[in-house]
């Protein structure tokens, strides 16, 4: 009998997360295909530094948490729908994190931690629109939407309460970390006619990021500011002749 391991592979079920991720990724191919065949769109690459921290509860008690900082970096789109409104998808790598100390102890990260520093590598895919005010060249924009958020890997430190440390990689699941969260994401900025742009952004968590049943409830929240550029922006060329 003959087995073709690849083709096993490829039709056997796939788990509620793979169903999610293969349904975001072809949402997101067809999407970006649709916009490139646009020949209005204009894109642009940005980065800069955000801070990040939590909303953390355990059994209905807030804990005490610290910012971290950290980076985003990615690229943004903008295709016009209608006036000065554009659907503005963004794209990009999100460097999150928080430090938390404990008055109750749950898991994760473990029933004897008394804190936990974290880091949370992550890609996120933001779903915007943007208004622009006013209909010159160089003018003030805002920005708003949901995003989804993916974490790619992480890691956290953390002391116990009988003594010592763990540092480690965090693990994603059922019953441990999240993969996926939800956000909603809010820019006020700045572009020029050459395509120059500034923004300050706030993100602020809708989903809780612990998969553990009983266990505590917690969610990102970022701000910060990002520079950015319109590569294929045209050079706009004001005419000064006078007209006979």
């Amino acid at each position: 009998m003959l087995y073709f391991p690849v083709l096993n592979n490829y039709f056997c079920p796939l788990s509620p997360h793979q169903r999610i991720m293969k349904t975001i990724y072809i949402l997101t191919a067809t999407l970006f295909t649709a916009l490139y065949a646009n020949c209005q769109i204009e894109w642009a690459v940005f980065a800069g530094p955000q801070a990040t921290n939590t909303n953390y509860v355990i059994q209905g008690a807030k804990q005490k948490s610290e910012a971290k900082y950290g980076f985003q970096a990615g690229v943004a789109l903008k295709v016009p729908f209608e006036g000065n409104l554009f659907f503005a998808p963004e794209g990009f790598y999100s460097m999150k994190g928080y430090k938390v100390t404990f008055s109750r102890f749950v898991y994760p990260p473990g029933p004897t931690a008394a804190d936990n520093n974290t880091t949370f590598h992550c890609f996120e895919l933001a779903a915007l629109l943007q208004y622009d005010f006013g209909n010159n060249p160089s003018h003030f924009y805002i920005k708003a939407g949901p995003s989804l958020d993916f974490q790619l890997f992480g890691k956290e430190k953390f002391n116990e309460i009988g003594g010592g440390s763990v540092d480690r990689s965090m693990k994603f699941g059922p019953g441990e970390y999240g993969r996926y969260s939800a956000n909603l994401l809010a820019k006020l900025g700045y572009e020029t006619a050459s395509g120059f742009m500034i923004s300050a952004h706030y993100t602020h968590g809708a989903a809780n990021l612990n998969n553990a049943d009983g266990g505590p409830a917690f969610r990102h929240r970022a701000y910060g500011i990002s520079i950015g550029k319109y590569i294929n922006r045209k050079k706009i060329v004001m005419d000064t002749k006078n007209k006979e």
